[in-house]
């Protein structure tokens, strides 16, 4: 069996997992789905700094990185925000993630760090446009056209 060609499926499916759980957190806190906020049960209030912003990106780029387009620019982003997460909000709290409550900002931190790093994996949007991109035939030369003496 050759494990090599496992590669890029594996890290597709690892994509999709970290984007869907990513979206489903962003949807609760945007729109109040599936119980809400998990610290208030309800939606954050639009424009409310920094839970609704946070929550907006978790929605925007979770979606992003699922569908494996934009995927690079979206998880850095991602990771940055769940980096700002931890140590805004959970770090103060104490310095252990197991004593914080960050556990979940420092797993996507570095889930979403890793996605940016190795790129979407072979099932992805981005991966079929490069493609695409690669098998259009490039637009042909005209020929000068000769003058007249």
């Amino acid at each position: 069996m050759n494990v090599s060609r496992l590669g890029g499926p594996t890290l597709s499916l690892y994509r999709i997992v970290i984007g869907l759980l990513f979206t489903l957190h962003g949807l609760s806190s945007v729109f109040g789905l599936f119980g809400g906020n998990p610290k208030t049960g309800e939606a954050v209030p639009v424009g409310a700094w920094p839970g609704w912003w946070a929550a907006l990106i978790q929605l925007v780029c979770g979606a992003l990185v699922l569908a494996g387009l934009f995927t690079r620019p979206a998880a850095l982003l991602a990771s940055g925000s769940m980096a700002y997460a931890y140590f805004v909000v959970h770090q103060p709290e104490g310095l252990l993630p197991l004593r914080n409550g960050g556990e979940l900002s420092a797993l996507f931190c570095w889930s979403f760090l890793l996605i940016a790093v190795l790129g979407p994996g072979s099932w992805a949007l981005d991966t079929l446009l490069a493609r695409r991109g690669a098998d259009a035939p490039s637009a042909p030369v005209a020929e000068p056209s000769s003058v007249p003496a």
